[in-house]
This record gives C-alpha cells, sequence and structure tokens, in this order.
C-alpha cells in the first residue's frame, strides 16, 4: 500500500491485479484491517453513481482477486486470503507493506536495533500511500495517518542516530525533511541538536531562527517551549547538550588504542553484532574476514589465531551463508593451526573449521570437530567445550538416522550453559533438540524446547531465534499460510543460507505429501532434488529420469533425509531402480524417524519411504 497498490506472491513476483477497481477492492479491504466489509458498502465506495449491475461487478471483481492471490487454490474450495462472511468480505493476512511499517515506527528497542528497522521500513515506501486512490473518500483518513507515520519514522530515525553519536549522518535527512514539512517542529529541534553536536553552533542558532520566522510568519503560530529552550541551552552551551553517550566515549577511545587491541576488540564488537539478526549479522559477516586478513598482515600468528578463534557464535543451520568467506575463513585458520600450542587456542580454531566446513563431505571437517571436543573436554572452560559441541553438531548430519546423536549434543549445550550462564549456547542447545525431536517424532518435548528459547530470546534480545521456533510452528500447522508467515521471519534475517529456496522446498513438500502437483518455480539450491517432481506433475516423464538421474547425492545438512526421500519418491513414480537403491541404502538408518530433522519443513516418516 505504500504507493500504487500492488501485491507479489511468496515468490516476490507480481500478481496481477487487473483494472483499478480491481485493486480498489484489495485496497478497501485492507484499510479494514480484517474487518468484514459489506459488499453494498463496498459498491458505493467505488461508485459515486453505481450502475446497474453494480453489486454482480463487485462480486466478479472478488472472485478476479481470489484467482489472482491464491492462483493454486482447488475448484470450489474456500478461499483462505479474501473470504466471504455474512453480506460482505474480508482479507485475511498480516503480509502488508503498511502495517508492517506501522509496527516498525512504533517499536520499542534500543536505538542500534530501532535505527536499522527503521531503515528497512523507510525503504518499503514507494511513493505516497495509496497513491492511485488519492482522491477516494475510502483511502484518505488512511493516507494520512500513514503519511504522518512516515514523518515520525524520520525523526525517530534522527532521534536513534543522535543517541548513537551520529549526529553528522543525521543533519542531511532531517534538513530536506523541515525544508518539505516545515510544520514539523520536532524536525527542526532535532536538526538543531544534531547540528550542535557537530560543532555547528551558529548554524544551529540560524535554524532556530529560520524554523520561529516560518512559524510565526507563514503559519501564524508560536513555537513551542521546547523550541525556545533549546535556542537558550545552546547560546549557554548547557552541559546537558554536549552529554557524550556511552558508544560516543567508547568509540573515542577505540581509536587511542594500537591496532592489536583493536582487532581484537572488533571481533567482540561482531560477535555481538552478530546476533542482533538482520543488518548486524550482514555487518558481522562483511567484517568479519577482513579483521583476519588485517591480523595475518601484522604477522602476528598469535593475534591470527585469538581473531579467528574469538568470533564463537553459535551456529543453528547447515548451509553457509557465504561459501567463499567460509572457505577464505577455513583457510586462515589451516594457516594459523600448526604455529598455535596453545590447547585452548588449537581447540578455538579447530572449532571454527568444523563450523566454516558445513556442509561439506571432506574428513577433516569431521576430525577437526573431534579434536576440538577432545582438547575442550580436557580443559576447564565451558564456554571453549560449548563452542566445540558446535562444531561436533554441525558435523552430525553427514548420514541420515544421526537425530539421537544431535539431541544429546542439544542436551549438554542445555545443561552446560545453564550452569555457566552462556546464554546464546543454551539457546543453541534448545534449537538442537527443537530440531532432532521433529525428526524423533517427540513432538511435546520439542514443543518445550520451542518455548524455552523463546523466552531466552525475549529476556536477552535474541531476534533471530523467532525466525526458527516461528518455521517450527509452522512446520506443527503444515499449511501454506503457515509456511508463508514463516518465510516473512526471514525478511531481513541476513541469513541467505538459510532462505534461499526455503519455502519453494516447504510448499513442494507439502504439495507432495497431499499428492498435489508440484509448482514450477525457483528451489534455489534444493532444485536438484524437486526438478523431477515439477517435471513429473507436468507428465514430462522423460525429462524427469533425465533430472533424477542427473541429481547429484543431497549435501550432508538437516535437509539430508527430506532430499533423499523427495529422490525415492520421484525413483518410484519413474521407476528407476538404481535411484531407489540409492535411497533405501542412505536412508535407512533412519528407518525410525521422520524426515523433520530441519524442524522446518517435513516429509513424514522416513519408514513410509523405505
Amino acid at each position: 500500500m505504500l504507493g500504487p497498490v500492488v501485491a507479489w506472491d511468496a515468490a516476490g513476483q507480481p500478481v496481477g491485479l487487473k483494472g483499478p477497481r480491481h485493486r480498489a477492492v484489495l485496497g478497501r479491504l485492507i484499510v479494514a484491517r480484517g474487518r468484514v466489509v459489506p459488499a453494498a458498502r463496498l459498491v458505493d465506495d467505488l461508485w459515486l453513481d453505481p450502475p446497474d449491475g453494480a453489486l454482480s461487478a463487485v462480486r466478479t471483481f472478488v472472485a478476479s482477486l481470489r484467482r489472482a492471490l491464491e492462483p493454486e487454490r482447488a475448484p470450489r474450495t474456500p478461499a483462505r486470503l479474501l473470504v466471504t462472511e455474512g453480506p460482505g468480505y474480508a482479507l485475511r493476512t498480516d503480509a502488508v507493506d503498511a502495517w508492517r511499517f506501522e509496527d516498525a515506527v512504533g517499536a520499542a528497542l534500543p536505538p542500534g536495533e530501532l535505527l536499522s528497522q527503521l531503515a528497512k521500513a523507510l525503504a518499503l515506501w514507494r511513493g505516497p500511500a495509496y497513491a492511485d486512490f488519492a482522491e477516494e473518500g475510502w483511502a484518505q483518513a488512511e493516507r494520512s495517518r500513514l503519511t504522518e507515520l512516515r514523518l515520525r519514522a524520520v525523526e525517530r530515525q534522527a532521534e536513534a542516530q543522535l543517541a548513537l553519536g551520529l549526529a553528522g549522518e543525521a543533519v542531511p535527512e532531517l534538513d530536506a525533511h523541515v525544508t518539505e514539512h516545515p510544520w514539523r517542529e520536532e524536525g527542526w529541534r532535532l536538526l538543531a541538536l544534531a547540528l550542535y553536536r557537530t560543532g555547528q553552533q551558529g548554524d544551529a542558532l540560524a535554524v532556530l531562527r529560520r524554523a520561529r520566522s516560518l512559524l510565526v510568519d507563514q503559519l501564524g503560530i508560536d513555537p513551542t517551549t521546547a523550541l525556545s529552550r533549546l535556542e537558550t541551552d545552546i547560546l549557554n552551551q548547557a552541559d546537558h547538550l554536549e552529554a557524550v553517550s556511552v558508544w560516543e566515549a567508547a568509540t573515542a577511545a577505540y581509536g587511542r588504542v594500537g591496532p592489536r587491541a583493536r582487532l581484537e576488540s572488533t571481533v567482540g564488537l561482531l560477535r555481538s553484532l552478530a546476533v542482533t539478526g538482520g543488518g548486524g549479522l550482514e555487518e558481522a559477516r562483511r567484517h568479519r574476514l577482513a579483521a583476519v586478513t588485517a591480523a595475518e598482515e601484522l604477522g602476528d600468528a598469535d593475534l591470527t589465531a585469538r581473531v579467528i578463534g574469538a568470533y564463537d557464535v553459535p551456529a543453528i543451520w547447515t548451509r553457509s551463508d557465504d561459501d567463499a568467506q567460509a572457505a577464505a575463513i577455513v583457510a586462515a585458520a589451516e594457516r594459523a593451526l600448526p604455529r598455535q600450542q596453545h590447547p585452548a587456542t588449537r581447540a578455538r580454531l579447530l572449532a571454527t573449521i568444523a563450523l566454516e566446513s558445513r556442509g561439506s563431505r571432506a574428513p577433516r571437517a569431521a576430525e577437526a570437530a573431534r579434536e576440538a571436543e577432545e582438547i575442550a573436554r580436557g580443559l576447564d572452560d565451558p564456554g571453549l567445550l560449548a563452542f566445540a559441541l558446535n562444531g561436533v553438531f554441525m558435523q552430525s548430519c553427514r548420514r541420515a538416522g544421526l537425530a539421537p546423536q544431535r539431541d544429546a549434543i542439544g542436551a549438554e549445550l542445555v545443561a552446560l550453559s545453564q550452569r555457566h550462564g552462556l546464554v546464546t549456547y543454551e539457546v543453541l542447545g534448545h534449537l538442537v533438540r527443537l530440531q532432532s525431536l521433529s525428526a524423533l517424532n517427540d513432538f511435546r518435548t520439542a514443543d518445550d524446547a520451542a518455548a524455552a528459547a523463546d523466552a531466552l530470546a525475549a529476556r536477552h534480545e535474541l531476534p533471530l531465534v523467532a525466525v526458527f521456533t516461528g518455521w517450527y510452528r509452522a512446520m506443527r500447522l503444515d499449511t501454506e499460510a503457515a509456511y508463508c508467515e514463516a518465510a516473512a521471519l526471514l525478511d531481513g534475517a541476513g541469513m541467505p543460507g538459510l532462505s534461499v529456496g526455503l519455502l519453494p522446498l516447504a510448499l513442494a513438500c507439502l504439495r507432495l505429501r497431499h499428492a498435489a502437483p508440484v509448482p514450477d518455480v525457483d528451489y534455489g539450491p534444493y532444485e536438484p532434488w524437486v526438478r523431477p517432481l515439477v517435471l513429473l506433475s507436468q507428465e514430462r516423464r522423460t525429462e524427469a529420469l533425465a533430472a533424477l538421474q542427473k541429481a547429484p547425492e543431497p549435501e550432508p545438512g538437516l535437509l539430508l533425509e527430506a532430499l533423499w526421500c523427495l529422490t525415492a519418491h520421484a525413483a518410484r513414480e519413474l521407476g528407476d531402480e538404481q535411484q531407489l537403491e540409492r535411497a533405501r541404502a542412505a536412508l535407512t538408518p533412519a528407518a525410525a524417524e521422520l524426515a523433520a530433522g530441519s524442524g522446518l519443513l517435513s516429509l513424514g516418516a522416513v519408514a513410509d519411504y523405505l
């Protein structure tokens, strides 16, 4: 709604909404925020002078919208999104940019998180809200409300920047803001304060004088006491205006330390950023390799090893977000290892190798995990043991049927972390158990693990946890709507290794289990194992057989059993005995499990495929 009224599907492709009155019906239902709008009211909103047959036309518009919004809904089955209730219609969805924007603007978050969230929220705007319905009475109140929210978002963004010591970055946006909206007194106040904090006292006073002139001379209103008080404080150079935030003080001190101490402290910051999700995780990933490279360039082997091993961020997903960077980190760790004799540092390097080699079949990765664990168990260092166990977990998906071992790792992580206050590793342990218990068909205990992870995440501001628990609950509901809602949690999460192809794969698995056609969409990294089923759905058996025979062996990871089950199903349908035998051999160790070890999607009992 933040621009012309448009819709996209789960893959981000535009949905054809036909003409302006179709879009008007959709927009009007969204303005109602899930409430029923009587069909007669829609007629009045769409036409000043309704023609004969207007009510039938509305029904036609609704039917067309239903086909566009739910193209794969079977004939004569009830609509899930645009529903009929009583005398009218309602739209049942939360996937509306305007509502997400509203939530972001009203969020009570620390300045760093708020700044990141507001940047994403403001990027949702494609023009004035409901741009193609500016003159429609039903849209005007909502347009005004959203416009006011957008102005408030710009000001909250500036407040967060000032709190973080980023006054210089706030000035250009605020200057444009007050130029376009001169009645925004809060905008003038923030601009003057930002200028003062960047050492431009004269410009700050000039801004306040300009604000007073515009307000009095052009708008006929007197400035609030907040503006007058700020002018007095600037003239007196009041101490509270110079209040330096903790962040600013730390940044100033950081600039005075030597390069070695700076590199080690940088890794500590990156480690903290990584668990905040979204932009924080992406920034941590982007700067981590640079820190390692800088350490190597200093020629200090011990420093390099510490910089590499200090990034002990818990990892739960078995596909890398950046394969090239992971390979570079592994190579740097291998270079540092021969020159490092300290047991704890060696264990950290080995654990790093195991973690960053996720999805690898190379024996070296599993060897590194085992050696790191062996060293860690011989030292009195709970944090090191938790890091090493994370590496062991990452290498525990090399064949099917290892859910019991992963559950044991998760249980040990929880117990260890609870004894020693290792919050992020306690969360990791609960998530590992959530996944393994899903494979073991113990959903009651898995539910408890999800609830425990969510409680810790809420207490310690760990937003990425909700991605995994949200997807787990979607798997439990096992509907297309639930999976689509879960996919929204991945927006901006900064985890491409998890997000790319996951929603199409989950929906394909759901379709397969319900004997429905598998859609022809982009399955990302899972394409080789889904493509034969897509071709089978299209009755292209020769091409499906060729695709099946070309598909590689599934990579080690939490989706290993699920991908082998897809292979088994396609091989059975196509009568490919060789592929059936390969799948049987791979899946037999998991005969007592569900193909649900990811905790994100399920293909049911492995025994059914055997």
